[in-house]
């Protein structure tokens, strides 16, 4: 089973379970609206290639570390879309959770998708014991504090914000969990894959700004928001060309940061690949 269909299987076990007899109907939808389609699932995508080229000898482990970061990333693009943040009705060209769900079960299926992560690591951690408290306790710093994503969304209710460590948090968290995670689910070193993880963080975040600065409403997420809501945007700061060139400098700096092991020429290849689906189409050409 190939990397994309391995994920899509967890998350779909995950759901199912989460959404089972008992579940409050509207509640199941939600969880699965949140969750399927997904986008290129890029994180999970990651943690499974670091995996991999640490040997990947518990398959099952990683598996459930790649869903997870998966959910938790899902979550935090439902809540993000909450009024009380960026207040978006579009996520991928179609209508956000809380405009098709309402706020309270946006709320919840949040909520519900940050625990089912967790659970599903430690459903899967049981043939592994040993990598488990490592492996949790990495999740858990990329998505809570004091610099995970939940973090990083607080400092935007701050009067006064160092940018860096704004975007840091959230966005670059939990690229660094996914490649860290990827090496512990492997039984493998997880610090020399934290700088990977650090600059494909960043360049998600440019990559975040230019969408948000010109990407396409119609197929990306809400557009302007930025602006509107007065918040550090890197277009803001170096225009367009500026950001789409800085943006390849991280990609390059992120292809060069992969350590030497069993395939990292394929990761490497994996890191530029991805790079390519990150400029809005209008920009394609500029950033070729």
């Amino acid at each position: 089973m190939d990397a994309a269909a391995r994920i899509e299987a967890e998350l779909r076990s995950a759901v199912d379970r989460a959404s089972g007899p008992g579940c409050p109907p509207q509640f199941a939808q939600a969880l699965e609206y949140s969750v399927f389609p997904g986008g290129a699932r890029v994180r999970p995508q990651l943690c499974l290639a670091v995996a991999g080229a640490c040997g990947d000898p518990d398959p099952a482990l990683s598996g459930a570390a790649a869903a997870a970061l998966e959910m938790l990333h899902c979550a935090s693009l439902v809540h993000d879309d909450l009024p009380a943040f960026d207040d978006a009705d579009l996520r991928r060209g179609k209508p956000s959770v809380h405009a098709k769900y309402g706020e309270p079960l946006a709320i919840l299926a949040g909520d519900a998708l940050i625990v089912m992560a967790f659970e599903t690591v430690a459903r899967a951690g049981a043939a592994a014991p040993e990598r488990l408290p490592a492996l949790m306790s990495v999740l858990a710093r990329a998505v809570g504090a004091p610099t995970g994503i939940a973090a990083g969304q607080a400092w935007e209710s701050e009067a006064s914000v160092d940018v860096e460590v704004y975007h840091r948090s959230k966005t670059g968290a939990l690229f660094v969990g996914a490649t860290m995670a990827g090496a512990l689910a492997a039984g493998g070193d997880p610090g020399p894959w934290r700088r990977l993880g650090e600059k494909i963080g960043e360049a998600y975040q440019v990559a975040d700004d230019l969408l948000d600065a010109a990407g396409d409403a119609d197929t990306d997420k809400a557009v302007g928001r930025d602006a509107a809501l007065g918040r550090p945007n890197c277009v803001a700061e170096l225009g367009t060309l500026g950001a789409v060139e800085r943006l390849k400098s991280l990609v390059k700096d992120a292809a060069a940061s992969v350590p030497d092991c069993h395939g990292a020429e394929a990761l490497r290849e994996l890191v530029c690949a991805q790079a390519k689906r990150l400029v809005p189409k209008n920009l394609a050409t500029v950033a070729a």
